[in-house]
């Protein structure tokens, strides 16, 4: 007779299901850090569906979904749930597992008890006209992320899965290798495999962006085995070796550059220019690390907006820039000349379909998927694990956690099927970050017959500055910054705390203030509630051309300017305009 509840580390008979289980919960009142939302409970297994499987769970894949969940933002998916009509006040994460079937509905037919199965993320209704018609369930309405927009996902001794979901665990891997790579290989391989009109073919230059990351990892042994020459942009030489073993020709090292960021406006020519000038470093540099001239046919995006305009730039003639995240936010820039002109494609991809799914398991089953896990935790630490990534001082790479599994290093039953070159992150390695021409006119490209010419007066910001500063403090009320800005007719104030300045309180930063909230209440707000933390600097000699760009790439209207890293003064458009015309 089966107990009520097995403990986490006493295993039931396969195919015995308790009527309760442990599992780590997130719940309303606990969201914030993950440290605290995560918090360990015993609650009833869940009854499946005729098309769904229950599967014991031996290790779990860590990524960004549950860190969202545990914060409650950008979606509660709790409440969200709840309005659906699903009644759980609580919600079990977890989108990547390693498992062993323990019960099925009586639809199943591809998995039966006792099937050491990972699986992936992707849900929907089998019953939507949009999925029965045959088309792509990832365009149906019904499509949920499993164990994020969906209950009862890994990080419990049971999950409830549809069966499509199931698939083989490769022999060669362990537990926690086994629950590491399915979110990210699936994902990449839609990216790269998922357009009909943009095929890898023999000998197709990709570039991948964060080839040590957990994506970029997959993508490229992904393009590697389907006879692709995959280049890897890393953020240091260290991560060089890792990635030529993974199958990357070469690398480049981002931070020999510094062109990163929001596109300069095409009206600001030397912005424009100068930033010209550094992307077709970025191009030149990409031939020689493939040791010919030819352009990425596909370019792996996840970055986003700090990347978006080289990538599109890159990219060549009639080829595609793939993007599935914006990692470094969302407001991307483009020239669309080069989308029109050159005829380029920029495609969105969000995980992958059955088909999809079991083709990236099926090179994982061949051995040719290394699974990259960097870090596996144990059952406790798996709050550690999410924090961790919150934090963005997790490895490269991908994690997993184990869950019934009892130890690190089990589940391996066979030796993989061919050499797979081990490939290692370095140790200690983690995360360091966060006018147009006439059409007639040729673009200009990595490598051009003409010069770019740059034109400057010379002008530097100390000529065209406001000097002093106009301050407040962060305990200062909104009443009296105001008070301030209209007596002295200015747009902004510089917020001072302890001597050092730590933000600009706007006009626009009041009127948001005021936005939902009663007059009086607003007044007596404090600064430090509303301003803008950070404050954007330049120095007192650059060139006031460059501060106009870097105001324009940064879409603001002021800079603080310094001189031996003190403030002395204030940078705005309008001073620009004033001087223009006085």
């Amino acid at each position: 007779m089966a107990k009520e509840v097995y403990d986490i580390a006493d295993h039931p008979p396969v195919g015995t299901v308790p009527a309760k289980m442990n599992a780590w919960l997130i719940r309303p009142e606990r969201f914030g850090q993950p440290m605290k939302a995560f918090q360990k409970e015993v609650v009833p297994v869940p009854e499946i569906k005729d098309d769904e499987v229950l599967v014991y769970v031996m290790a779990a894949g860590i990524n960004y979904n549950n860190v969202w969940a545990a914060l409650g933002i950008p979606v509660n998916v709790i409440a969200a749930r709840n309005k659906s009509g699903e009644k759980e006040d609580f919600h079990i994460g977890g989108s990547d597992a390693s498992g062993i079937v323990y019960k099925v509905g009586k639809d199943v037919t591809n998995v039966k008890v006792g099937d050491e199965v990972v699986v992936h993320c992707a849900t929907w209704d089998r019953n939507c006209p949009w999925v029965k018609a045959g088309n792509d369930p990832m365009y149906s309405p019904s499509f949920k992320i499993w164990g994020y927009e969906t209950n009862y996902g890994s990080f419990a001794q049971f999950t409830k899965v549809q069966a499509h979901q199931c698939m083989p665990k490769p022999k060669h891997m362990t537990w926690e290798e086994a629950a590491s790579y399915v979110l990210v290989g699936a994902t990449a391989y839609r990216m790269l495999c998922g357009w009909k009109e943009h095929p890898i073919k023999a000998n197709d230059p990709i570039l991948i962006w964060g080839g040590a990351g957990g994506l970029g990892s997959m993508a490229i042994q992904i393009v590697k085995a389907l006879g692709g020459i995959p280049i890897a942009v890393v953020s240091g030489e260290d991560k060089i070796d890792y990635c030529i073993k993974l199958g990357a020709k070469g690398c480049i090292n981002r931070k020999d550059f510094d062109h990163w960021g929001m596109l300069p406006h095409w009206k600001d020519t030397v912005g424009y220019n100068n930033w010209m000038k550094a992307v077709r470093g970025f191009g030149a540099k990409f031939w020689e690390v493939l040791g010919e001239k030819r352009s990425p046919k596909i370019v792996f995006e996840h970055p986003g907006e700090t990347t978006i305009p080289t990538s599109i730039f890159l990219c060549d003639t009639g080829g595609m820039v793939v993007i599935c995240a914006g990692t470094t936010g969302y407001n991307a820039t483009v020239d669309l000349r080069y989308l029109w002109m050159r005829q380029k494609r920029f495609q969105g991809s969000h995980f992958a379909n059955d088909e999809q799914c079991y083709a990236m398991n099926e090179l994982a089953l061949r051995g040719q998927l290394n699974p990259c896990m960097s870090r596996a935790f144990t059952y406790d630490e798996l709050p550690l694990s999410h924090q961790l990534m919150h934090d963005n001082k997790h490895p490269h790479g991908n994690m997993a956690v184990l869950i019934c599994a009892p130890d690190f290093g089990l589940g391996k039953t066979a030796d993989a099927p061919r050499f797979v070159p081990e490939a290692a992150l370095p140790k200690g390695d983690v995360h360091d970050t966060p006018h147009p021409y006439p059409l007639s006119v040729p673009l200009p490209g990595v490598e051009t017959a003409d010069d770019i010419k740059i034109y400057d007066d010379g002008a530097l910001v100390r000529d065209r500055m406001h000097p002093g500063i106009i301050s407040c403090g962060t305990g200062d009320t909104l009443a009296d910054a105001a008070k301030t800005m209209v007596d002295k007719d200015i747009h902004a104030l510089v917020v001072i705390d302890a001597g050092k300045a730590v933000g600009v309180l706007s006009q626009t930063d009041i009127v948001l203030a005021r936005q939902g909230r009663k007059p009086d209440e607003a007044r007596g707000m404090k600064v430090g509630e509303v301003m803008t933390a950070g404050c954007a600097t330049i120095d007192a000699g650059t060139k006031l051309s460059h501060a106009i760009t870097e105001m324009m790439k940064r879409r603001i209207h002021r800079l603080l300017v310094t001189e031996n890293d003190k403030p002395v003064g204030v940078l705005s458009m309008t001073d620009i305009v004033r001087r223009l015309i006085g």
